[in-house]
């Protein structure tokens, strides 16, 4: 997964306390990837007051029925990561996933795939032609400070707990949600779940109330702290909350996400996270300069494949800060 926006603005994403329980809506914006390939996905993470939900600081649902439709597959060559963990779950299509490390596998509806950057890792993915198009969900977790230097590993995960109760199945792909912990390894307090409701559901899911929480329809409606809620847009929940009232007439599917107010300040820019511009500028200079120390070549491609790094912006961009509850102007 890459962020291919051809100018990416540099955030830096300050630490912050909980705001309490809360309920706001953060709408999905449409992005290009790759340029003139004309790809297009919605995102709803990071907002512009809202960085991060827990450690989750990237969101993007690709192969949305309403986004911008093209004949071009959705194809990524090598390009690097640092700093955080990449989360792919599709409900359709067909990726082979290659990596520095040496991964080479498919991934399919159903399977967790998380790939661990650490100081670096480099990889790609291709669409199969031969399956159904592309659509799914593809997040990143910032990783923290004690966990930034980690050797880059991937990870693929196809047998995930599932909490069910009456109306409500809920795959749990990393974390714990429900008293079900997810094998997938992580290095902050966090949960992320793809949830179904069943038609005419009214349930209660249990949620850890240290953790913030923000929910994302892919499909249906759901009533939830007393706001419906359509596929698109981003819930914002805040923290605080013990239990989450669900209802939903017609059946719904959703991500929760979730996890402890990420306490460290990050600055994010293209398909990096880091702490501090000098980070981001060393790790832009290593891909550019073919570093395969830090970012070696992937089995299978040549490096006039790579994609190219985007020139970084001349200048510091104010702290982004988090702006919710009554602070949200």
């Amino acid at each position: 997964m890459s962020d291919l926006e051809e100018h990416p603005a540099e955030q830096l994403c300050e630490p912050t306390a909980g705001p309490g329980p809360v309920a706001e809506l953060f709408p999905a914006r449409e992005v290009p990837l790759g340029g003139v390939r004309g790809v297009f996905v919605e995102r709803v993470l990071p907002q512009r007051d809202l960085p991060t939900v827990g450690a989750w600081c990237f969101f993007d649902h690709f192969g949305s029925p309403t986004v911008t439709k093209t004949d071009a597959p959705p194809d990524i060559d090598p390009h690097p990561h640092i700093g955080l963990q990449t989360v792919t779950w599709p409900f359709t299509g067909q990726i082979r996933h290659r990596d520095s490390v040496g991964s080479d596998v498919e991934i399919h509806p159903g399977q967790l795939n998380l790939m661990t950057s650490g100081r670096g890792i480099a990889h790609s993915e291709y669409y199969s032609a031969d399956a159904p198009a592309g659509h799914g969900l593809q997040l990143w977790i910032a990783l923290p400070g004690n966990a930034t230097r980690v050797d880059p590993h991937f990870e693929q995960h196809r047998d995930l707990p599932v909490f069910r109760a009456d109306g409500i199945e809920a795959i749990v792909l990393i974390g714990s949600l429900a008293g079900h912990a997810s094998p997938a390894r992580a290095y902050t307090p966090i949960v992320g779940a793809d949830v179904r409701l069943e038609r005419g559901a009214a349930v209660t899911l249990p949620l850890e109330p240290g953790f913030e929480h923000a929910i994302m329809v892919i499909e249906g409606e759901v009533t939830v702290a007393d706001t419906e809620l359509a596929a698109g847009p981003l819930l914002y929940l805040g923290t605080e909350r013990n239990e989450l009232r669900l209802t939903s007439s017609g059946g719904a599917h959703f991500l929760l996400i979730g996890g402890e107010p990420f306490g460290e300040e990050l600055v994010m820019w293209w398909n990096f996270v880091g702490r501090s511009h000098e980070e981001i500028v060393a790790a832009r200079n290593d891909w550019e300069n073919h570093d395969v120390a830090r970012f070696p070549d992937i089995a299978g491609h040549t490096p006039e494949q790579r994609i190219p790094a985007p020139p970084l912006p001349a200048l510091h961009l104010k702290p982004r800060k988090r702006r919710v509850g009554s602070d949200r102007s």
